[in-house]
């Protein structure tokens, strides 16, 4: 493989927009991953593109901005990946969760969030098979959905059609030094220099950033989703329960299950959500399925004569602030991050490689990226200490990095 200005490690969604704007913008690019392409978190969610669920602060600044790349920088190609403008309606079931639900409501509204309080009676009418005897609701019309599978093949084939090259089935084992910065990575069929590398690895980069010697508290937090036979239009939004956002601003490891019920232009539903961390534990897990299944009926009492064709599981990104990592890594030069995102990498994805490439060019980033630095969960390694804005170097052939001093370390990639 030829020495790229930026390799990518990781082929799902994020790692997979970001090659894609890296490649338009006119970097070399490369692309690996052990695996196939959406192979990981990214072929095992619901594709929740979000504002509804982030609190104020850096997140919700990071959905706004990413649900805006979605909708524009990559609008021309929404059909390739069933991009969805349906809105989100959060329901409360009680009086006080309802409270709580319309006082962050309008916490967001002071923050350009589109929310729109909407009473008990009022429910048919947005949706016409929720249950009696809720409380009330806030509906969300920003919210979006996407089929994340479609959205890296078509990323991918477009980063392919502006120049990169994706390498699936290609580990990285090490990384390449020149003195302390990163110029590259190990494989088994050999070195790759670059530029710059981006670990994008999902709940695996905490293992590829301990490659290069730095800490990053990435862990796997898994959850189910259940998926319906095809059924006539029984959900017209992305309905969830009000507990969702507080189960997703929790650090508790023990699971927790709140409702989530949308349908797909396929015609099956998806149900989710449930959260624990239980490590890479496969394990399926019964009475997650059956609190999932009794959620659901739970708002939707339509769907209790709906057969369940099947399940699936994956791990999130999680990271114990509930931020992402997004950027360079001053205690290893070289090396980038655009990690920890969670449940919501899907929704994130497009603003995190926006701003990923403006850094990396030299431009002015949209948002700061000073609440996503990867070095806050530790010291800054004596690496760097000099303030470099840690761009990528051209490797053409008069600036290849020097690949003397290599110090790579055997290891996994995610």
């Amino acid at each position: 493989m030829s020495a790229p200005d930026l390799l990518v490690v990781g082929a799902g969604i994020v790692g997979a927009a970001t090659a894609y704007l890296a490649a338009r913008a006119g970097l070399a690019v490369t692309v690996v991953d052990r695996a196939a392409p959406a192979a990981g978190t990214s072929s095992h969610g619901e594709g929740n593109v979000l504002v509804s669920d982030k609190e104020l602060g850096p997140e919700l600044d990071l959905a706004q901005y990413s649900s805006e790349v979605w909708r524009t920088e990559l609008g021309e190609h929404a059909d390739a990946w069933e991009f969805e403008a349906k809105g989100g309606l959060v329901v409360a079931a009680t009086e006080q969760s309802l409270a709580a639900l319309t006082a962050l409501a309008e916490v967001q509204r002071g923050a350009g969030v589109a929310a729109t309080p909407v009473a008990a009676e009022d429910l048919p009418a947005l949706e016409p098979h929720l249950a009696d005897g809720l409380a009330g609701a806030v509906h969300y019309p920003q919210d979006a959905q996407l089929m994340p599978m479609l959205a890296v093949a078509h990323l991918l084939r477009l980063a392919r059609d502006a120049g990169a090259a994706v390498r699936p089935r290609t580990e990285v084992t090490g990384f390449l030094r020149a003195g302390d910065r990163v110029v590259g990575v190990r494989t088994p069929g050999g070195d790759v220099p670059a530029g710059a590398v981006l670990n994008a690895a999902g709940p695996w980069s905490g293992q590829v950033a301990a490659l290069a010697g730095v800490d990053l508290p990435v862990a796997p937090r898994r959850g189910f989703v259940l998926v319906t036979e095809p059924v006539p239009v029984l959900v017209r939004h992305k309905v969830y329960a009000a507990e969702y956002v507080s189960d997703v601003a929790s650090s508790d490891a023990a699971l927790q299950s709140s409702p989530v019920v949308e349908g797909t232009p396929a015609g099956t539903i998806l149900i989710g959500s449930t959260r624990e961390r239980v490590g890479f534990d496969a394990t399926v897990s019964v009475p997650a399925l059956a609190r999932l299944a009794a959620a659901a009926v739970g708002l939707f009492p339509a769907l209790a004569g709906v057969v369940v064709m099947r399940h699936y599981h994956g791990f999130r990104p999680y990271c114990p602030d509930h931020l992402p990592v997004i950027g360079p890594d001053p205690r290893a030069p070289g090396l980038w991050h655009a990690a920890g995102h969670e449940g919501a990498g899907v929704g994130l994805a497009a603003g995190t490689a926006a701003l990923l490439v403006q850094a990396l060019t030299g431009a002015a980033t949209a948002l700061p990226l000073d609440p996503f630095r990867p070095e806050r969960f530790g010291p800054t390694s004596r690496t760097d200490r000099t303030g470099s804005t840690n761009r990528p170097e051209r490797t053409g052939s008069t600036n290849r990095p020097e690949m003397s001093g290599s110090t790579s370390r055997p290891g996994r990639q995610g």
